[in-house]
């Protein structure tokens, strides 16, 4: 059976649920679809398919991202608030996927509870894709996996050191890296450190690389080949802004962090960024920023990801 028929169909709720090869198949998809962009080729395969966008939590990157990424495969997006629909009147989540499989080819959905998006999948007879909760950002470490092929020529063997909160991000470049053959360090504050079931998930999928996660921000980037950061305080967070600044004061991203790190080592963000907290303008906006590129990813590897899953 080919990848595509295999993919066909599927939800994307976690990496976790996807085997190396198909994760390879998807970064493999996405750069030959930003190639087809790059050459100015149309590449319309979902033409006349309606994508639905779910967001509970606003985003910048996520919605444009997948509203022109629709748009562009020749498809429609259509973006829902939690305003928008009775969903956030206190309609069933089943209630709400069953009537919208019969409008829509496919769900996309950036909201708190992971627990939602499962329901939401359960429920639904098209693909539904987790866009963002509070455990899992997939499609963000999709972009992020093309982005390291595309500097670093390969993924196997690389070291990714990730500063900060122990939050989705962390969970989900965990579970990608581990599952993609990279090791990964996390370091974060010994009460803002990933859960541990996660951890324990991502250590099942490790092959010979390594899932470590420790207090020393030092020793989490040293021979590092890739550092990225993100945000102290996410989205939902902002009164614990204060507390959070002074529990992640040892955890900035500056010149003296990234010397531990490997000579040509990139840094990367999910953004958006705060220049001067978890990382100095220097690092960012600097040489060895890959973080725009990234961000344009996110567009190429989820168009792949429509793509495998809705056509």
């Amino acid at each position: 059976m080919s990848f595509q028929a295999q993919l066909k169909g599927r939800d994307l709720l976690t990496l976790a649920d996807y085997s190396k090869a198909e994760i390879a198949y998807l970064l493999e998809l996405a750069e030959q679809i930003k190639q087809k962009r790059k050459n100015g080729e149309v590449y319309q395969p979902l033409k006349g398919k309606t994508l639905g966008m779910i967001f509970e939590k606003s985003s910048t990157r996520t919605r444009v991202s997948f509203e022109a990424g629709i748009y562009q495969l020749g498809g429609t997006g259509l973006f829902l608030s939690a305003n928008d629909i009775q969903i956030g009147r206190g309609e069933p989540i089943s209630d709400t996927a069953k009537v919208l499989s019969g409008y829509l080819d496919g769900i996309m959905i950036r909201t708190f509870s992971q627990k939602d998006v499962e329901d939401l999948a359960e429920n639904a007879s098209i693909p539904v894709i987790n866009g963002l909760t509070d455990d899992y950002h997939p499609c963000q470490v999709l972009a992020d996996l093309q982005t390291i092929k595309e500097e670093k020529g390969k993924l196997d063997g690389l070291k990714l050191a990730y500063i900060g909160d122990g939050n989705n991000m962390a969970h989900s470049l965990m579970i990608g890296c581990a599952k993609m053959g990279l090791d990964v360090a996390i370091a974060a504050p010994k009460d803002y450190q990933p859960k541990k079931e996660i951890i324990e998930l991502a250590k099942s999928f490790a092959d010979g690389s390594e899932v470590i996660v420790t207090e020393n921000a030092a020793e989490a980037v040293k021979d590092a080949d890739v550092i990225y950061s993100d945000v102290w305080a996410s989205m939902g967070q902002e009164a614990e802004q204060i507390e959070r600044e002074k529990a992640f004061a040892e955890y900035q991203v500056n010149s003296t962090l990234f010397a531990h790190a490997k000579s040509d080592a990139i840094f990367m963000h999910c953004l958006p960024a705060h220049r001067g907290e978890e990382v100095t303008a220097d690092i960012i906006d600097g040489p060895q920023s890959v973080v725009f590129q990234e961000a344009e990813n996110r567009l190429h590897a989820q168009k792949a990801l429509m793509v495998a899953l809705m056509s």
